[in-house]
């Protein structure tokens, strides 16, 4: 569950972790009204769920009330990348030095916590590291041991943050790390965490990604979904049963098995590609469930090619090559699929395919041929 900025701030504060105080909104009169009691400067935020507010005019700021009327009525109704602002969150503008990153999520192939910490904040993470990945300082955290004091000083030391800042910096990675960990998070981001010119640090922004197979342990978090900006993707993949996360590439994932799904997810990015989406089929293949599967990554306007990626154990696949084929004539697909089986059954799986191969479906006997294929067909 992918929290708004407002809502993962709320979050944050649970916590002791600092951030700017201010307001959530859904008319003009209401932000000016808001913004008058918070004292101007102030900004206002569009509430979406997706990067790049403030290149999309998403993030406006306000000297006075008739600023904020004119930057409020230009920002509520507007669209970000598909997503309709509703809610405006304004605090009052805070006194910039400079801009930082901190974030905690799970390195799945580590099994363990990671904790980066850049003193290049205010850009994408992603793009950091593709300009200078040794500007960020990374830091794996057993779940065991925890966090240490001296650790969370140590990555922000080692990430070049100002002499200043290290120590109120050190203190909220700590909480950040409890949050993360106490808070039942996937992933904690702070971008920027800021320095402000008379010395003190606190997070600027907040994204909070929940882990929804902890929501039995948080009733609280009923409300929260109740204002989600809900991806109708992945809407429509519940309704069809399916376990599914929305990404934002153009590689559809089709795959059984969570741990197999993730791992194509990860090869598509490293053949240059990027995948659209997390799908599981779980245990079951057949053709309604293909259908299903398949017409949920059909609908996804970015998808230029779809990768299914099967390995038959309980599932034998003979019977998902069949369910493919039939799911195929009940779905009228926008794009090509490439195809790769393996275990129970393989051989057969091919034999029956064999006489349908064309530009459309696409055979490959491994991981890296079938991802580099399916990489290459969305590029095309």
């Amino acid at each position: 569950m992918d929290l708004f900025e407002y809502q993962g701030k709320q979050y944050f504060a649970r916590f002791g972790i600092p951030t700017s105080q201010g307001g959530v909104v859904t008319s003009v009169d209401a932000a000016i009204n808001l913004a008058n009691q918070i004292g101007y400067p102030v900004v206002l935020k569009a509430q979406v769920k997706v990067g790049g507010r403030g290149k999309a005019g998403g993030v406006k700021i306000a000297a006075d009330a008739d600023e904020a009327r004119e930057e409020a009525d230009s920002i509520l109704g507007m669209d970000i990348k598909g997503h309709l602002v509703e809610v405006l969150w304004i605090e009052r503008a805070s006194s910039i030095a400079e801009e930082y990153y901190a974030s905690f999520t799970l390195d799945r192939t580590a099994k363990l916590h990671l904790c980066m910490v850049s003193a290049r904040g205010g850009v994408e993470i992603e793009q950091v590291a593709e300009e200078d990945p040794d500007a960020i300082s990374r830091l794996y955290v057993d779940p065991v041991e925890g966090l240490s004091a001296e650790a969370a000083l140590d990555v922000v030391t080692k990430a070049g943050l100002n002499p200043t800042a290290r120590d109120e910096a050190a203190d909220i990675l700590m909480k950040l790390y409890r949050c993360y960990v106490e808070g039942d998070a996937d992933l904690v981001e702070i971008n920027p965490l800021i320095l402000t010119r008379d010395g003190h640090v606190h997070a600027l922004d907040a994204k909070v990604t929940l882990d929804d197979s902890a929501a039995f342990r948080h009733p609280e978090w009923e409300s929260l979904d109740g204002g989600q900006d809900t991806d109708f993707r992945e809407e429509m993949a519940k309704a069809r049963g399916l376990n599914y996360v929305g990404l934002s590439g153009s590689t559809g994932i089709i795959a059984n098995g969570a741990g197999l799904a993730m791992s194509t997810v990860d090869l598509v990015s490293q053949v240059g590609g990027s995948a659209a989406n997390f799908l599981d089929v779980g245990g079951a293949a057949d053709a309604d469930v293909m259908v299903a599967a398949l017409e949920v990554i059909n609908s996804d306007d970015r998808v230029r090619s779809i990768l299914v990626n099967i390995f038959g154990g309980i599932v034998r696949c003979d019977e998902v090559a069949r369910g493919i084929l039939e799911a195929m004539h009940r779905v009228e697909l926008r794009c090509p699929i490439t195809i790769r089986l393996d275990g129970t059954n393989a051989v057969e799986a091919r034999q029956i395919l064999a006489d349908h191969l064309s530009e459309k479906l696409i055979a490959e006997p491994t991981m890296l041929g079938a991802a580099r294929r399916a990489v290459e067909m969305a590029s095309a």
